[in-house]
């Protein structure tokens, strides 16, 4: 299974879903300054082997992409939220700074936070920091393979 990041001219990138190299669905991804939400969730999801919506997408849990909340999926979103944040301020977050903010995103929303720890922090990071650099290098129109 893979995911294919394709790099928008406009106000979107979009994002497709593989499965036996057949495109199953697309996803349009809102530019937001940093790589594409998904991305992150890949990172997060691969590096840490997690079932989140990218998992969850690929395994053919996308109806209409409104998924029925499960505990893992719900800490991975949540998870995502808080690296986007270390991701609007440069990537240079104390990682036991952000852990704190996870934890108090789950509990404001009633979500029960992963075991996550510092190192788990940064594998992540260090996977994002990759994804981004090969982001930036990527001319408009052209694409990104990640295997899942």
């Amino acid at each position: 299974m893979q995911l294919v990041f394709v790099k928008g001219a406009g106000k979107y990138d979009r994002m497709d879903l593989l499965r036996d190299g057949v495109v199953t669905s697309s996803v349009q991804c809102p530019k937001q300054g940093i790589i594409p939400h998904d991305m992150i969730h890949f990172a997060v999801e691969s590096t840490l082997r997690l079932r989140g919506f990218v998992a969850r997408a690929l395994t053919g849990d996308d109806s209409g992409y409104r998924m029925t909340a499960t505990p893992e999926s719900d800490g991975v979103e949540r998870l995502v939220e808080v690296f986007q944040a270390d991701g609007w301020s440069g990537w240079t977050s104390e990682p036991t700074a952000m852990l704190d903010l996870y934890r108090v995103t789950c509990e404001a929303r009633a979500c029960h936070p992963l075991p996550i720890a510092p190192p788990d922090w940064l594998a992540v990071r260090e996977r994002i920091l990759e994804l981004t650099t090969m982001w930036q290098r990527l001319p408009i129109g052209d694409s990104l393979t990640l295997d899942f």
